[in-house]
């Protein structure tokens, strides 16, 4: 079984989704049958990689609310955080481009590092001093080289716009397809659809949901036909 999760690095629910999701996995008999794939969901894919700005200004002016309702609202994010075991600054965080980010996480894809840089990416993010947008390339690098890539290989993919740029671009077309409206957002098998950092127990039903309702193969033609199997292959016989 395949589940695809759209996400966005800025996106504190996905950070929060992510842990909330490898726990019901975690505890799922079929785990080890289950494959996941992390698609690319910009939630500002207008902004441009130098415009950076203070979390708390973001959610002033895109929401309209005060500073202190912005602020009330990071301090809960902090505390749904940490009741899934994450770290999370409350203050300080700023918002910018994460365009690169997704292009490096396709790489990582390729390279079967995927769901390492992005658990690294999260982190530097929500819970490191460190900023990952106004220290450019050389800083995505650095967490590249932390989830195992190759340091100069991650840094062409960086220094060349167009690498994985039409991936990035696919996967949020197909989100768009699908009905996703926001991140993040989880797909089963392409039968169900779980949107939001919902419970680890919504989780789990939807996992038990889907394993149970996979349609199985439906044979076309005659089943006698010559085949190989572990015993060797059948030998026609005049």
């Amino acid at each position: 079984m395949r589940v695809e999760i759209w996400s966005d690095i800025a996106c504190p629910w996905c950070y929060v989704g992510k842990a909330r999701f490898e726990k019901a996995l975690a505890a799922f008999p079929h785990r080890d049958d289950v494959e996941v794939v992390h698609r690319s969901f910009e939630l500002d894919p207008g902004r441009a990689r130098g415009d950076v700005q203070p979390v708390l200004t973001l959610l002033t002016r895109k929401y309209g609310m005060s500073e202190a309702q912005a602020q009330a609202g990071e301090d809960n994010l902090g505390a749904q955080a940490a009741a899934e075991g994450l770290d999370y600054r409350t203050r300080g965080r700023d918002h910018g481009s994460t365009f690169d980010m997704h292009r490096l996480l396709h790489f990582a894809k390729d390279r079967g590092r995927q769901d390492e840089l992005l658990r690294i990416l999260y982190r530097a993010n929500f819970a490191e001093e460190r900023s990952v947008y106004t220290e450019g390339a050389e800083r995505l690098v650095e967490l590249a080289v932390e989830a195992g890539l190759d340091a100069e290989a991650a840094r062409a993919v960086l220094a060349d716009p167009a690498a994985h740029a039409d991936e990035v671009r696919a996967d949020e077309r197909e989100a768009a397809e699908l009905g996703a409206t926001g991140v993040p957002f989880f797909v089963l098998d392409r039968a169900y659809g779980v949107s939001g950092a919902q419970p680890a127990e919504v989780f789990t039903r939807a996992l038990t949901r889907a394993w149970g309702e996979r349609s199985p193969l439906r044979p076309v033609g005659q089943d006698t036909a010559e085949a190989c199997g572990p015993d060797g292959c059948a030998v026609p016989q005049d």
